[in-house]
């Protein structure tokens, strides 16, 4: 195990840099896997579990909210990893006419996933991880011309239930008005006084969290699919805290 004062200098350094970031997932994809499968309660199955893509996420995810103050990053990490996986594995129950792909199929008690195993693409999880990794690349690029990094956003998101109510109230007038949406690509600033009139949401909450609104607005308008699913996950965990 590296010395904790050597993976915090590295965890900084991912954090404005996504080759450095992809790098520090890829030396600890043995925890993040070891933290899934004691989610799991068994190890996880490469291109079968999509907890592993979750997971692998949500480190990110970590690297980019860490700061000193949260104290040992990889406890802070698999604090989060487990975080997300709850909210996977909620999401996922409330379809309730999906069959879990481990539930026994009735015949010979073989489960459904088993069955399916060598249907799926063994190279699944590798395209996940490059399409989300291009996502990323692509909204770390288009954020730098407004002036926002990934670290940014993870220090601005909203903490509590009434600002992420009060923001995602924001977010939903400017997606409801495409004339906002075209002069922030425009003028590379948020429309603030035009978002406080018309959503009614504080302007001092609005301006706290500028940041955070930038780039969930240039998410939600640029087809960031993966991200975009992620963040819903994100703030569903927020909601039922």
């Amino acid at each position: 195990m590296k010395d904790e004062h050597e993976i915090i200098g590295q965890v900084y350094a991912a954090k404005e840099d996504v080759q450095a970031a992809d790098d520090l997932i890829r030396v600890y994809m043995p925890f993040i896997k070891a933290e899934t499968a004691k989610f799991l309660k068994r190890l996880p199955i490469e291109g079968r579990d999509d907890e592993i893509s979750i997971a692998m996420i949500a480190f990110h995810e970590a690297i980019c909210g860490y700061s000193r103050s949260r104290g040992s990053f990889l406890k802070y990490a698999a604090m989060l990893i487990r975080s997300r996986l709850i909210d996977y594995v909620r999401k996922e129950q409330k379809h309730s006419r999906v069959i879990s792909l481990d539930a026994p199929s009735g015949e010979d008690e073989i489960s459904l996933g088993e069955t399916l195993a060598d249907k799926k693409d063994p190279n699944g999880e590798t395209e996940i991880r490059e399409a989300t990794r291009s996502e990323i690349q692509e909204l770390t690029r288009q954020m730098n011309a407004f002036g926002v990094s990934l670290s940014d956003v993870a220090e601005n998101s909203p903490r509590q239930q009434r600002t992420l109510e009060a923001c995602q109230k924001t977010l939903q007038y400017a997606k409801e008005h495409p004339e906002l949406l075209e002069e922030l690509l425009k003028t590379k600033k948020l429309p603030i006084a035009r978002l406080v009139s018309g959503s009614g949401v504080d302007r001092k909450t609005i301006e706290r969290h500028r940041k955070y609104l930038v780039a969930l607005l240039l998410i939600y308008t640029n087809g960031y699919e993966i991200i975009r699913g992620h963040l819903k996950q994100i703030m569903k965990g927020v909601a039922a805290q």
